[in-house]
């Protein structure tokens, strides 16, 4: 038995379908049937059951960016820097092991080499380097909160995507979207991050932190060219001029855009489709939203 938090939310809907196709007993513990926040609950409620594994993919994003994050602060700083920590606290106590979804969005940039940040690399996008958005403050705190415990697997998701248009994706996004910001990052496929962060378990490879992205990394642009090539979308791109234009005009927060070195995950025989593969093969089977 697999117990699920977050389990309605973009990244816990994917987690409910890979465990349906591999039919893994699950329950999707919903916060509206049951307060897992409460932690002397929770610690009642998984000594009494005793799942196998817990899965956290809950937290506070904003809709529909990172922007909402702004205006919602109490909630934010609870879901992402306060609740991993609850979760912990319940689970060590039960002897439970688990995962946490965290982020990628903790860092800016790349190394001087042009080479990705590692596990091992401090945040640079964070409340101590006082340069984030509050959302990656609060994800970053997260990790701290968890850091040194040994019965915990932490995985970081960056920018997802996948083949079917919403309103979550990236894809979907830089359709949308009227004008971009030409930047560099990893990206995750979403359902291969899934795949990858639950066969942390299932393999029972050593707790601790991952990157979990496709390798490599990709620009706006190479986006937009995969785009366009597909056919999926063919409306003319424009671009802004510089990260101050696209601060001044379109954001009220700052953005994270990196890279991510995801050579500790494949090290453990688990792999994920290079990045470009990734985009180029979920735009040619790319399913439209039916409403």
């Amino acid at each position: 038995m697999i117990y699920l938090l977050g389990g309605s939310g973009y990244v816990g809907s994917a987690y409910q379908a890979l465990l349906q196709k591999k039919d893994i007993p699950f329950r999707n513990l919903r916060r509206a049937d049951f307060d897992y926040t409460d932690t002397a609950a929770l610690t009642k409620l998984l000594r009494t059951e005793k799942p196998h594994f817990l899965i956290n993919a809950a937290g506070y994003t904003g809709k529909p960016n990172v922007d909402a994050c702004e205006l919602h602060k109490a909630e934010c700083l609870f879901g992402n820097g306060v609740l991993p920590g609850r979760v912990a606290e319940a689970c060590t106590a039960a002897g439970i092991p688990w995962g946490h979804v965290s982020s990628g969005c903790i860092y800016t940039g790349a190394h001087e080499d042009g080479s990705g940040f590692t596990e091992t690399d401090t945040p640079n996008f964070s409340f101590r380097t006082n340069n984030c958005s509050f959302y990656s403050g609060t994800k970053a705190l997260g990790e701290e909160v968890l850091a040194g415990r040994d019965d915990v697997y932490i995985w970081r998701l960056r920018i997802p995507f996948d083949h079917n248009e919403g309103h979550r994706n990236y894809l979907t996004k830089m359709m949308r979207y009227q004008r971009l910001l030409e930047a560099s990052n990893s990206i995750s496929q979403l359902h291969e991050f899934v795949a990858a962060s639950f066969a942390c378990w299932e393999k029972r490879v050593p707790f601790g932190t991952y990157n979990v992205t496709n390798p490599g990394q990709v620009t706006t642009r190479q986006v937009v060219d995969h785009i366009l090539k597909s056919g999926v979308c063919t409306k003319d791109y424009s671009f802004f001029d510089n990260e101050d234009e696209f601060m001044q005009t379109a954001a009220k927060t700052p953005r994270s855009n990196c890279v991510m070195d995801s050579s500790k995950l494949q090290a453990t025989g688990i792999k994920m489709t290079e990045v470009h593969e990734a985009v180029a093969r979920d735009l040619s089977n790319w399913a439209k939203a039916t409403s």
